[in-house]
């Protein structure tokens, strides 16, 4: 199995990227006013309590004089009010906010995801994304909510208390400010170590969501081929490889701090050793020396905050990177901005200027390869007439679903062009040509609900009735009256209470609903039993009526009706005509359904044993 290799981040501090986070942040600009007020304040505070006590040491202690403490012990609980308010709002406005930012990130991804096209979900795992949405999301808000706001607090302490210490006594300041190039270099140090180790984090961490996803959606698979165990081995491989590089980040983190403190404590004992000389020379007061003490026990602190926050700040670096890349992706398939103009986008249609759909389409000269460099189709040209119901058939990885996808532009040709009713249809907005297709899959994708919610998933505004005459018209409607709850039936988490032909015949009644004009077969009768192919089959046949239709069809007893039958052969058609056409000339297609026929006869006889 090829694994999902994502790029590798090497900056160390991007600037463009925190001027992008900074814009989810302007978003909440009532919370952000009261979040930046309230800690400049609750900086104010904490710088002024010691100069408050400074005045109680000199004008009460010292002088043993306490006729004035009335006044002094109201100002007091005053302000320890108003810090506690401060708080209050700080705690209570970063929630609102961190909540805000995380809700506006997942939603502007969830966007993202459904623009995107075919090909990014091709490349992509589903766990990747996941962890983007979700832990990674989560952590640039708790980061950008409180870590970066935390900033203001711990740089307005730094700067007051020293503005303060410097007005106070310049000499025992600056021996406080000598420790501050040691403390920045120790900082910077670890950080850059420490960025690489939560990148490392982040991007096991994607592997592991991706395990969980395969694990959960695999689970029969796995136990049917018995690698129970050999799948633990991987898994355990991979938490174990997550937490030795977790662990190796903590222990870094856990260095810095103590460094800090270190460095700090250094010069508190400068402060002390100075301040404690002045003191009995009485150049002092002891209320100033209490004072510088409590200034450089804070600094202390916001230093060390301001050394956390920045480790935060490279772990949600490393988170936003990664969901940045999803949410600046550029869809392969895109409108241009004259076309979206008049015609709108999947999410603001604009269904009033669409033409309608005849469903002539043609294709010229059209070549297509992958990304990867594989090359599918080359100078491929194919006329289809409205209503014409053509069969595609063939080898696996000849080009049937390439051209099919090309019909739907779910991928554009690389080379060539496609009209439908005459027109390129790059011209046409793919909001305009999908509203009008109908698409069956192999493998159908129901999601959790009831019937009815499935089935009006193709149209929101569909009334019960059309519900019920889509449900008929697809055959369907006899399998959910005798369901345990008719219509209302809960069909479980895609479609898991239901047979792979009930689900068959739900997806095909909610292709109905639609009403296209194109209709898109992919296998779909390939994974159901013969009975329900039957009555799948007769549906088909109904509903085709009138409607370009294409089958790519590995039994070929449900395509003998079709128009056309296109034998597919490494991207170019080798035989086409009607099933008896093919059958007369004996070639390949004949080939292939005699052989195909014999197979399913000795099946029928060995059945019937």
């Amino acid at each position: 199995m090829n694994e999902y290799e994502e790029i590798d981040y090497t900056k160390s501090f991007d600037f463009s990227l925190w001027k992008k986070l900074a814009g989810f942040m302007t978003k909440h600009k009532k919370p952000l006013i009261i979040l930046l007020v309230s800690n400049t304040l609750i900086a104010v505070l904490d710088i002024t309590f010691p100069l408050v006590t400074r005045y109680a040491i000199d004008n009460f202690i010292m002088l043993g004089d306490t006729s004035n403490m009335g006044w002094f012990i109201t100002v007091f609980a005053v302000l320890f009010f108003i810090q506690a308010v401060n708080i209050y709002l700080f705690i209570n406005e970063a929630g609102r906010m961190e909540i805000g930012i995380v809700y506006d990130i997942r939603k502007t991804g969830f966007k993202k995801l459904q623009e995107l096209s075919f090909s990014y979900y091709d490349n992509t795992p589903v766990g990747w994304i996941m962890a983007r949405m979700t832990t990674d999301a989560q952590r640039i808000g708790d980061v950008l909510a409180w870590s970066i706001i935390d900033l203001v607090w711990g740089f307005g302490i730094i700067v007051l208390a020293f503005v303060s210490m410097f007005i106070l006594n310049a000499q025992i300041a600056v021996r406080l400010l000598a420790i501050t190039p040691f403390l920045i270099a120790a900082s910077v140090f670890f950080q850059r170590i420490i960025l690489k180790g939560h990148r490392k984090v982040r991007k096991i961490n994607s592997k592991i969501t991706g395990s969980f996803n395969e694990g959960i959606n695999g689970a029969k698979t796995t136990k049917t081929l018995v690698r129970e165990g050999k799948n633990f081995e991987e898994f355990e491989s991979l938490t174990s490889s997550m937490r030795y590089n977790s662990v190796r980040v903590a222990i870094v983190s856990s260095i810095l701090m103590p460094t800090v403190l270190i460095i700090g404590s250094i010069g508190v004992a400068n402060v002390v050793y100075s301040g404690g000389i002045q003191v009995m020379t009485g150049v002092l007061t002891f209320g100033t020396f209490t004072t510088f003490v409590s200034y450089s026990m804070q600094i202390i602190d916001p230093i060390r905050q301001i050394a956390r926050i920045f480790s935060d700040m490279q772990s949600a670096q490393a988170s936003a990177e990664r969901t940045f890349s999803l949410i600046e992706s550029e869809p392969d398939v895109a409108d241009s901005p004259e076309i979206l103009k008049i015609y709108g986008d999947a999410l603001n249609p604009k269904p009033e200027n669409w033409p309608k759909i005849v469903g002539d389409i043609v294709f010229e000269n059209v070549g297509f390869a992958y990304k990867t460099g594989e090359r599918v189709l080359e100078n491929f040209s194919l006329n289809i007439k409205a209503g014409e119901k053509i069969a595609l058939v063939g080898e696996t990885g000849a080009g049937k679903s390439t051209i099919v996808n090309l019909i739907c532009r779910f991928y554009e040709p690389t080379e060539g062009t496609i009209y439908i009713d005459g027109t390129d249809y790059k011209k046409r907005s793919q909001i305009w040509l999908q509203s009008n297709l109908g698409y069956v899959l192999q493998t159908p994708h129901l999601f959790s609900g009831s019937v009815t919610e499935n089935i009006r998933y193709a149209n929101l505004e569909a009334t019960d009735e059309e519900i019920i005459e889509a449900a008929k018209r697809a055959n369907a409607y006899d399998f959910i009256m005798k369901l345990p709850d008719g219509f209302n039936t809960e069909v479980g988490e895609g479609g898991n209470r239901l047979s792979s032909g009930e689900k068959q015949l739900v997806s095909f009644a909610r292709a109905i609903l639609s009403n296209p004009v194109i209709f898109v077969l992919d296998e779909a009768t390939s994974s159901v039993d013969t009975e329900t192919e039957q009555v799948i089959q007769t549906a088909i046949d109904r509903v085709l009526k009138g409607r370009t239709s294409f089958i790519i069809a590995h039994r070929l007893s449900t395509i003998r009706s079709c128009d056309r039958i296109l034998l597919i052969h490494d991207g170019k058609v080798v035989e086409e005509g009607t099933h008896k056409e093919l059958l007369r000339k004996k070639g390949q297609y004949y080939d292939l359904y005699t052989n195909q026929f014999k197979e399913e006869a000795e099946n029928r006889l060995l059945t019937d044993r």
